[in-house]
């Protein structure tokens, strides 16, 4: 059974195999009501602003995301994903991308010029134990008052991949396949607004649940 430490040290790896075939995880029908509503919302909450994103992926949401921003950051730590996300329809005068590892953003990043920041589908990829490390470092990027928005799966009985076990920390795992065959093994979480509370020390936060998928949003 491998340990937190040796699922984040792989995951990467999976994510940078699955690069290609990832986007059909948003092909599923009953799923298209809440993909177009928050590709609208997306739109809304970054307008006239300078984003910085974390974990970017193949970049699904972008554009949509940054039709209205000033400029947008995209980071990521896999070169095989950002390869497919320059292929979007985007206006590569304002959206750029870098490799930067989503614990060490200031490393790779210009420090503190974002007013906005961004996470689609990461938040349940960390560790409980490291979210408060994680903010903590996002927000050293961010200006004061800047927008933190978040947006991830809910889980739904029968139709989100199970969770097949959860380790001491409490962090859930899923074993998922690729079309190569090969299999691993995937962390993800399902937070509830309590565990905001306690994370985010009192900061006012509005979070929304739709039919599969949670948003969050807060000021930095």
């Amino acid at each position: 059974m491998q340990t937190s430490e040796n699922v984040e040290r792989t995951m990467p790896r999976y994510y940078a195999q699955r690069a290609a075939e990832y986007e059909r995880v948003f092909d599923k029908p009953h799923r298209q009501a809440d993909i177009a509503t928050l590709k609208a919302w997306l739109r809304d909450q970054f307008a006239g602003r300078r984003v910085l994103e974390v974990a970017t992926g193949t970049g699904f949401w972008l554009p949509e995301a940054t039709t209205d921003c000033t400029a947008w950051h995209g980071t990521d730590l896999n070169p095989e994903v950002l390869a497919v996300a320059r292929q979007k329809p985007l206006d590569f005068g304002r959206v750029q991308f870098s490799l930067a590892n989503a614990y060490a953003l200031a490393a790779s990043v210009p420090g503190a010029d974002f007013d906005a920041a961004f996470a689609g589908l990461w938040f349940s990829h960390v560790p409980k134990g490291r979210r408060s490390e994680w903010l903590d470092q996002l927000h050293a990027c961010l200006q004061p008052g800047a927008r933190v928005v978040l947006i991830d799966n809910r889980y739904i009985e029968g139709d989100s991949t199970p969770v097949t076990r959860f380790d001491a920390e409490g962090n859930g795992y899923q074993r998922r396949s690729l079309s190569d065959g090969s299999r691993h093994e995937v962390m993800k979480n399902f937070p509830r607004p309590a565990e905001f509370e306690a994370l985010l020390g009192g900061r006012p936060f509005e979070f929304r649940e739709l039919d599969y998928f949670w948003t969050l949003v807060y000021e930095r």
